[in-house]
């Protein structure tokens, strides 16, 4: 494999995860994102659905796995409505305050 390999490559395959669902299966209102240890942290307050972990986030073009969820600083397996959560993404939203995210099932 050459380097424009490589290269072409990597620009192809920059976004490799895919929405599965058509429907949007939970909403989720961003307080705050932040970075600990490498990856994206939302906080903030699920409007709609139940959330679990490995179900996607979208907002705009860019799409993140869940990784892990937590309430005060403790896992949690799902996150309802009314819930205020961290979700632990594997790769990076571009996100503000106040965004209200789509989430998926995988």
């Amino acid at each position: 494999m050459g380097l424009l390999d490589r290269v072409f490559r990597r620009a192809k395959d920059e976004n490799p995860l895919e929405i599965v669902s058509i429907k949007p299966v939970g909403k989720f209102r961003v307080e705050k994102s932040l970075t600990v240890w490498g990856r994206q942290v939302l906080i903030g307050e699920v409007l709609e659905g139940v959330i679990y972990p490995a179900y996607k986030v979208k907002a705009g073009k860019s799409v993140a796995l869940i990784y892990r969820i937590e309430r005060e600083h403790r896992e949690v397996e799902f996150a309802a409505p009314g819930d205020r959560v961290a979700l632990i993404l594997e790769g990076e939203v571009k996100v503000r305050e106040n965004d209200e995210i789509e989430v998926y099932q995988s």
